[in-house]
């Protein structure tokens, strides 16, 4: 059993909603991710979502954009990714999704790529910018090496589209709770709860929602309906406010906390 699956039937035991804690790797700076790792584990993170920073990341708003833009500057690449990678493995047991765009990977070699994320640990990813319909080629290399391909949803999809993503995907179903791209919001989509049902009962995989949810409250919210609940620029935002500083991981652990906490139903 996949560590994604493993995880999601253990929350769902517990009667609470899974913690995805999203960072962008290498940001500040790629020592500093296996740091921001155990950190995010120990605030409470059952899931951490990498994301591996290009030049180009349409999916993500400005928060996102500028970590991105830091951990470039740093030197990041995704043979980088792919050692903190080890690095967290060799001390966290937490599973450990990539969220990237296609360009890196097509560029290091999807075969290539496949093999070297599961022997580093990794144990699902995440394209933003493929297709269900392009996703054959990327989910074949993965299913191979026993990655999860996690696939999104959004809040347009229609019925057949989200039982498409359901079977084809893996580990669970991103739920995007918005139109639109990455970024903290100060108020929820109305309909949100809604869509969060109706995909569920549409979805034979677990449904966590991500895209704007920035608050314990937010997150609680959310968390009353969803399996998983994702939380990204508000993370970010905060590694990006406090900087390459040695107190860091303890901020981040400090602020994610009560995200975690949130999740209790």
């Amino acid at each position: 059993m996949s560590r994604l699956r493993e995880v999601f039937r253990a929350t769902r035991a517990a009667r609470r909603a899974a913690f995805v804690a999203y960072i962008t790797a290498g940001d500040p700076h790629l020592r500093r991710t296996p740091e921001l790792a155990t950190a995010l584990r120990r605030a409470g993170a059952d899931v951490l979502e990498l994301g591996v920073p290009f030049s180009d990341p349409i999916a993500d708003g400005p928060t996102n954009q500028r970590a991105a833009e830091r951990a470039l500057a740093a030197g990041t690449t995704l043979d980088g990714v792919l050692a903190a990678v080890r690095a967290i493995r060799a001390e966290e047991e937490l599973p450990i999704v990539l969220f990237t765009y296609a360009n890196p990977v097509v560029r290091y070699g999807i075969d290539r790529f496949a093999d070297d994320a599961a022997a580093a640990g990794v144990d699902g990813v995440l394209f933003t910018d493929v297709p269900l319909e392009e996703m054959g080629r990327f989910s074949a290399a993965l299913r191979r090496c026993a990655l999860d391909p996690v696939l999104l949803v959004t809040p347009t999809s229609t019925a057949d589209r989200i039982k498409a993503a359901s079977r084809h995907g893996r580990g669970f179903l991103y739920l995007v709770s918005r139109t639109g791209v990455t970024g903290a919001s100060s108020r929820l989509d109305p309909e949100l709860a809604a869509n969060i049902r109706t995909t569920r009962k549409l979805s034979r995989l677990p449904v966590a929602v991500g895209f704007g949810i920035s608050t314990p409250a937010q997150v609680a919210e959310v968390a009353a309906v969803a399996d998983g609940v994702v939380v990204g620029s508000a993370i970010v935002d905060r590694i990006g406010r406090t900087g390459d500083v040695v107190g860091l991981a303890d901020v981040v652990q400090r602020f994610v906390t009560p995200l975690a906490e949130a999740c209790r139903r």
